[in-house]
């Protein structure tokens, strides 16, 4: 028994820590390594972005003026077709008739009124010798008034089969873009209206008509010297032109604000006037505008990479003197074409996380690189 208890003493000792041996440590992570800027400042210029359709500048509707069969169509549907071109041709043979006709009626009234001023003329030397009477001038004189009358007719029935034969053939008024034919040769036209043929639209330049708020208004005309200034306005307002179905940015100017506000939305439409000789914008275009507006000198941008969001707004990870990251709320503006977003709430010598956000915590300290 004494033996037992005197191994259990040893066993017991064994389990004793040794006095002066400590347990191994395991070192703190070191802080993660971010990348910082300072908000760039320079000069900006604010620009209101509103949507729009495009028109054309001119577009005009071929019609038929008269009535005849539809004989052939001469350009090819989506094509360029120059002022007074010759689109569509009406059977011809019957107003040719017709032309010749009057042409002929004209021809024989004035054979009648030559004829009629000869017996006046005759009957007047004669009243003088009392060979004839005054009854007999005077319907002479009547009849010679007729003749002239007539021939005034005839002639007016020529100029209108002349008429006539010349809108047989149907030209374009403008220089533009010529849709498909809507009427295949061979149809009886102009029966009971003006059948509509074709359209022509001119969309070089083309037309952006867009509504724009009170204030981008009164800023345009301040620029302008007033509604009236702007018709001699040497320097009018830029305007940039983005369509979806384009890569590409138009630049426009305004030409036209409406004189009166619309009472219900305070807003007026505007126009600009863009140049379009590749034919890349086309009648009915959804648009997005950017019109300048109010200068900004020494206004803060950040990367638009650098800024989060969350359910208080956007927010930059700052880094402030002792290495730790702080939330800074912020009131974005536009975006710049460099990716570069306007703010308010940072200033110019704070510095903010652009690489590494995603390792960075609010409170937490942080290694910048570099430093």
């Amino acid at each position: 028994m004494r033996r037992l208890r005197s191994l259990l003493l040893l066993a017991a000792a064994a389990l004793v820590p040794v006095s002066g041996c400590k347990a191994p440590t395991v070192p703190p992570p070191s802080p993660p390594e971010v990348v910082v800027e300072a908000p760039t400042l320079r000069d900006i210029t604010l620009y209101g972005d509103f949507t729009g359709n495009t028109q054309a500048v001119e577009s005009v509707e071929i019609r038929a003026r008269i009535q005849g069969f539809l004989e052939r169509f001469t350009f090819e549907p989506g094509t360029l077709v120059r002022k007074n071109e010759v689109l569509f041709v009406i059977e011809q043979e019957p107003f040719v008739a017709a032309r010749d006709r009057a042409a002929a009626e004209v021809s024989s009234s004035e054979a009648a009124l030559a004829r009629a001023e000869s017996d006046l003329d005759r009957l007047e030397q004669a009243v003088k010798k009392n060979a004839v009477s005054e009854q007999e001038v005077t319907r002479a004189r009547a009849e010679r008034d007729q003749a002239l009358a007539a021939l005034a007719s005839a002639k007016a029935s020529l100029e209108q089969a002349e008429i006539d034969l010349d809108y047989t053939e149907i030209k374009s008024p403008i220089t533009g873009v010529v849709s498909r034919h809507l009427v295949d040769p061979g149809n009886l036209v102009g029966r009971s209206e003006a059948t509509l043929l074709a359209r022509v639209f001119n969309i070089d330049p083309i037309h952006v008509y867009f509504e724009v708020n009170e204030q981008l208004v009164a800023q345009f005309l301040d620029r302008r010297g007033g509604l009236k200034g702007s018709v001699d306005n040497p320097d009018p307002d830029p305007v940039e032109i983005t369509v979806d179905t384009v890569d590409r940015v138009f630049e426009g100017r305004v030409d036209y604000i409406d004189p009166a506000a619309d009472p219900d939305t305070g807003t007026l439409q505007v126009r600009a006037v863009v140049p379009n000789g590749d034919g890349r914008l086309l009648p009915g275009f959804f648009t997005r505008i950017r019109v300048p507006g109010t200068k900004i000198p020494g206004a803060t941008l950040v990367p638009e990479t650098a800024l989060s969001t969350d359910l208080g707004g956007r927010y930059l990870l700052l880094v402030d003197d002792e290495g730790l990251v702080q939330k800074r709320y912020v009131e974005p503006g536009q975006l710049e074409s460099d990716n570069m977003r306007v703010v308010e709430g940072i200033e110019g010598g704070e510095r903010f996380i652009t690489q590494g956000l995603q390792r960075a915590r609010p409170g937490m300290p942080v290694t910048v690189a570099g430093n």
